[in-house]
């Protein structure tokens, strides 16, 4: 469990590393196009650690700019990022699963210690007591839930809330997709580069490998779905063959994960 400081959240002089933390963890969870200090998480932010909600709207920023998905397209953050802020950058590439959980328990101990009214973690199709459990289960299953939901929003921010190929936008539909499963790769569960916002229809189907990308993130249909006989099918799945996807604003999939998809793919075809 992390062990907060008391100088944790200073409301002047240099951002601590826990404050930096926490914002980068709120900068992979909001769109880039509402990085403003009028967001209602940025102002909640603020308010937990101490700082204005000016400031953390230009720090977010100041993250941007070392964001490949975002310099790469022109756009550009402040450009006065930090050493430390570079740390915190690549602390959370090399280890999104512990940041995540610690970033929620610092969340959790400023919420507390100003007296705000902690937000629910809940996901689509999540609904399980967590009264019903005791002990390790129940922290087990507390920090398998806040995993879930970082995952779940910085994918849907990425892609502004759109499954990347068929453009549906209601929540309820959508899912963040592992492209490397949770399973085979404890490292990257929680990267949002592994990621990809689809809807159910189309996430079920990535999932079971009936299509996948290329490295140019062209939709590739398997053999299954080219034969296949069912007209919902055809009409859902054949048009797309060969189209690019949707793609983010940042954390734009990594070729590699769709190069372990697509090969998957190809073997169950074998």
């Amino acid at each position: 469990r992390t062990t907060v400081k008391p100088e944790a959240f200073p409301k002047r002089g240099n951002w601590t590393l826990e404050q930096l933390k926490l914002a980068f963890y709120l900068y992979c969870q909001i769109p880039f196009g509402k990085l403003h200090q009028g967001n209602p998480r940025i102002i909640e932010l603020a308010k937990l650690i101490g700082r204005t909600r000016s400031a953390v709207a230009m720090k977010l920023v100041n993250f941007a700019s070392l964001d490949p998905s975002i310099t790469g397209t022109g756009r550009k953050g402040l450009g006065n990022a930090s050493v430390l802020d570079r740390e915190v950058w690549d602390e959370f590439h090399a280890d999104w699963e512990r940041l995540a959980v610690e970033c929620e328990q610092l969340r959790q101990y400023g919420l507390l210690e100003h007296k705000l009214k902690p937000e629910q973690l809940r996901d689509v199709g999540d609904h399980f007591a967590l009264d019903d459990f005791t002990g390790e289960t129940r922290r087990a299953l507390v920090e398998q839930r806040v995993k879930q939901s970082f995952f779940r929003r910085a994918v849907l921010a990425s892609y502004r809330g759109r499954c990347c190929i068929s453009g549906v936008s209601d929540t309820r539909l959508l899912v963040a997709s592992h492209i490397v499963p949770w399973r085979d790769d404890k490292a990257n569960r929680l990267n949002p580069s592994n990621g990809l916002c689809l809807s159910a229809i189309h996430d079920k189907a990535f999932d079971s490998y009936l299509f996948s990308l290329t490295d140019d993130t062209r939709v590739v249909l398997s053999k299954r779905l080219r034969v296949t006989k069912d007209t919902f099918l055809k009409d859902v799945f054949w048009p797309i063959e060969g189209r690019v996807i949707e793609l983010p604003e940042r954390f734009g999939p990594q070729p590699g994960f769709l190069q372990r998809h697509r090969e998957t793919m190809l073997r169950n075809e074998a």
